[in-house]
């Protein structure tokens, strides 16, 4: 039998008041997918990640993780469950050192009180669960820098090493390369590269040839609603999003 999808979103809409924003939208999102949601501006994918993730309840349809209705899921309920949204990750405390910061979203996975970092190196598992994800992601060598003393594209890296200490099986990954300079693409390319095969990724991103290499499929979203769906080739070359937005009209 066919493997259940790790998201599935059945004909989901979102009206504000008058205004349809996502309309009947329906996508699947399997274990170990690279998949890119893309659009023009206005297009709705933030409104979509934002159903998605549980910031926004949909008007219509329904929204699952594996066999679990989240429809009415709180975002906090779905980072339980395994849903993981780099954009939710805004609370880096920019005086902590890297490694204590991954060692706080560990503790939270493992639901272990919050203690002083001390303690939290003596608890089970927290510090080499820590030392893993740092290594993983190439970060041990900053380990012990403060995260305000980084680079912003290390820093972006830092929320990512701190998704993944939330054991995620859906990252959704919001923008990731927005303000990094090329040095900084090409290393959140590699780290994006070195993910789980196991972990299914959804990101939204304006780096049209970070998501060309990257991604196995892509979502086209405009208006609110799906243009059309397919791999990276199939994309490139449809006609209608050759006008629509890979050509002459703006990426937002």
């Amino acid at each position: 039998m066919p493997q259940e999808p790790l998201l599935r979103l059945d004909d989901v809409s979102k009206n504000f008041g008058a205004l349809n924003v996502s309309r009947n939208v329906s996508l699947t999102l399997d274990k170990g997918a690279r998949q890119a949601l893309i659009g023009p501006n206005g297009a709705g994918k933030t409104t979509l990640i934002n159903l998605i993730s549980g910031v926004l309840h949909p008007t219509s349809g329904r929204i699952h993780m594996s066999a679990v209705d989240v429809t009415r899921v709180s975002a906090e309920e779905r980072v339980r469950l395994g849903l993981v949204r780099t954009f939710q990750i805004n609370s880096l405390f920019p005086k902590l050192t890297v490694a204590e910061n991954v060692a706080l979203g560990v503790s939270a996975h493992a639901r272990a009180d919050w203690r002083p970092w001390g303690e939290m190196c003596r608890q089970a598992g927290i510090l080499e669960a820590t030392e893993t994800i740092l290594v993983s992601t190439g970060l041990a060598p900053y380990a012990g820098v403060e995260v305000a003393k980084l680079a912003y594209g290390q820093q972006r890296l830092v929320e990512i090493a701190l998704a993944l200490a939330l054991k995620p099986k859906i990252l959704l990954l919001d923008e990731p390369a927005a303000g990094l300079s090329g040095a900084e693409r090409e290393a959140l390319l590699a780290l994006l590269f070195k993910l789980p095969q196991s972990l299914a990724v959804l990101i939204i991103e304006h780096d049209m040839s970070l998501v060309f290499r990257l991604a196995q499929k892509i979502t086209v979203l405009v208006e609110g609603t799906i243009l059309v769906e397919g791999t990276v080739d199939e994309v490139r070359n449809n006609p209608q999003v050759r006008d629509v937005y890979l050509g002459h009209r703006a990426h937002g």
